[in-house]
């Protein structure tokens, strides 16, 4: 999205500090704790374990009810596997998923279908997220089918006000998944999530398929929707201005790890780990006047593999700051101020009173 379409408007004046367990709701809507995704790596006829891709590796977050939580990082950095895990799409090889304060950690499917109706997804690619072979009013109708749902009205009548809310035109219920746009059939897969009234949303980077021209659109319907039905976001995405838009909290993720979870406001004006600093240098700034006074920092090497990351910190092979204590000891997650939490040995922007509290 280009950066006129996120105004400076859209991040509030005063300084909020939103404290991490507790918000609008009370409790969590959602917890997560020291989630893990291994994916094994297989060699030979009997299939033997080599190895394995560390793709989630122990992170630990909270979502509150009416709010959004914005995932950003580079690719490969475990942001869609963890959106595919706290929906369940995967088993967690190991941690904790707790929904409305049940486990649904390890649920089968028969378990799990009744959560379907208060957890859903929205999918990065709207061109391979809807059967070309169904209708709209087919694909968007399958989630009450499932559920054994008739809605007040009919399945039909329901479906057409869904396509309305979302601004498609409801006389189209008959048409296929081909007829329409990549905005359009991004639409069409937002109104099939909340045909079932769900709490949680997951949407894995909702407009990173789309055309620039139309992105704000579909962002600013998520916004409104949101508004208007309640609705609790796990947005992820690459692009820092969509996140900007939308989010209430943002993490930022590294190679399987969260190294910093903090408040919109705070992350932007405030970045305490180097990774997010280096992350904030890369949008682009159209005014070049503004771009001449900033620091661009360009980060040195490839991100390392997933399959054997470094020790210590995992940012450390990269980081300008990085020392012997970073190669030897992995930081862990603490908050240094009220709602920010970082996973660095030598944070940046770090307040006098919280020098104190940085792990050694």
């Amino acid at each position: 999205m280009p950066d006129n379409a996120v105004p400076d408007e859209t991040v509030p004046d005063q300084d909020v500090t939103i404290p991490r367990q507790q918000g609008p709701g009370g409790e969590p809507l959602l917890k997560v704790e020291g989630l893990v995704k291994h994916f094994p790596i297989t060699k030979g006829v009997l299939r033997r374990q080599v190895g394995a891709v560390q793709a989630v590796d122990g992170i630990s977050f909270d979502v509150r009810p009416g709010e959004t939580l914005g995932v950003v990082g580079e690719s490969g950095c475990g942001k869609s596997t963890m959106g595919r895990l706290i929906t369940r799409l995967l088993e967690p090889t190991g941690g904790r998923i707790e929904f409305e304060g049940k486990d649904i950690t390890h649920l089968g499917v028969a378990g799990m279908r009744p959560m379907r109706r208060d957890v859903q997804m929205i999918f990065q690619d709207p061109y391979s997220s809807l059967n070309p072979r169904h209708t709209v009013g087919s694909i968007v109708s399958a989630p009450f089918k499932l559920q054994g749902i008739t809605p007040e009205g009919g399945i039909k009548k329901e479906v057409q006000r869904l396509l309305g809310l979302v601004g498609l035109n409801p006389e189209h219920y008959n048409r296929y998944p081909h007829e329409f746009s990549g905005g359009q059939r991004q639409r069409i897969g937002i109104a099939r999530a909340l045909a079932l009234k769900p709490k949680l949303v997951v949407a894995d980077e909702p407009v990173s398929a789309l055309d620039v021209s139309i992105q704000a659109q579909v962002v600013n319907l998520l916004d409104d929707l949101q508004d208007e039905l309640g609705l609790t976001y796990v947005i992820i995405a690459h692009d820092l201005s969509v996140i900007r838009h939308v989010s209430d909290r943002i993490a930022v993720m590294y190679l399987g790890k969260i190294v910093e979870l903090a408040d919109r406001k705070a992350l932007y004006e405030t970045p305490m780990h180097p990774y997010t600093k280096a992350l904030m240098s890369a949008v682009p700034v159209p005014d070049p006047k503004r771009r001449a006074k900033r620091e661009r920092i360009l980060l040195k090497g490839d991100v390392p593999s997933p399959i054997s990351p470094p020790s210590g910190c995992r940012f450390h092979t990269r980081c300008w700051k990085a020392t012997d204590v970073c190669k030897q000891q992995e930081p862990p997650l603490i908050p240094l101020v009220t709602g920010h939490q970082v996973a660095c040995h030598h944070p940046e922007n770090i307040p006098e009173k919280a020098v104190t509290n940085v792990p050694a």
